[in-house]
């Protein structure tokens, strides 16, 4: 069984690849977490970008996402940024639910799946 995991921690590695899947830790803003919804949600999805790309993936790959939010009442600001970011013509399924977050500062953490893109 061959697992690939990047950027390995003592209690989590931010990603993981197998059999063509990546799956990727909670993702929540690390820069600035008390800045408000619209920034970290913009903050968070840079750190899903990335990482995708580091796995050989994109957000044009994504197979599912779930976003929990500290407030339900941000999703309206937090579907903005995330309708200006989605690829338009790749919408993944999605949940996003209300959650107590690890850090009382965060407004938002996302976790995602996508397919490694093909050659």
């Amino acid at each position: 069984m061959n697992i690939e995991r990047l950027h390995v921690g003592a209690r989590l590695s931010e990603a993981s690849i197998h059999h063509g899947v990546v799956r990727l830790a909670g993702q929540v803003a690390e820069h600035d977490p008390d800045a408000g919804i619209e920034a970290q949600t913009r903050e968070v999805l840079g750190h899903v970008e990335r990482l995708l790309g580091e796995c050989g993936s994109s957000k044009s790959h994504l197979l599912s996402v779930q976003i929990y939010l500290a407030d339900i009442a941000d999703i309206g600001t937090m579907n903005a940024v995330w309708d200006a970011w989605v690829d338009p013509t790749n919408t993944p399924p999605r949940a996003t639910v209300q959650a107590a977050l690890a850090d009382p500062r965060w407004r938002i953490e996302v976790v995602a799946v996508a397919a490694v893109a093909a050659d």
